[in-house]
C-alpha cells in the first residue's frame, strides 16, 4: 500500500515540485551508480526503488501533460 500512498502524495506536487524531485531523484541515482561501480554500495535494492521512483514521477508529469492537451 505504501505505492498508493505515494501516488497521492505526488498527485498533490505542483509541476515545479515534481520537476525538483524528479531532478533530486535522478541526481540520487547517478550516486548510487557511482557507489555500485566503485564497490561502496551496500543496498543494491536502493538502485531499483530509486529507478521505480524516477518512473513514478515522470508518470504523473506526463498525465498532467496529456490532461492540458484534451
Amino acid at each position: 500500500m505504501k505505492t498508493k500512498e505515494q501516488m497521492k502524495a505526488l498527485n498533490q506536487k505542483t509541476l515545479a515540485e515534481l520537476d525538483t524531485d524528479l531532478k533530486d531523484k535522478k541526481s540520487e541515482l547517478f550516486n548510487l551508480r557511482f557507489q555500485l561501480a566503485t564497490g561502496q554500495l551496500q543496498n543494491t535494492s536502493a538502485l531499483k526503488q530509486c529507478k521505480k521512483d524516477i518512473a513514478r514521477v515522470r508518470t504523473i508529469i506526463r498525465q498532467r501533460e496529456l490532461a492540458q492537451k484534451a
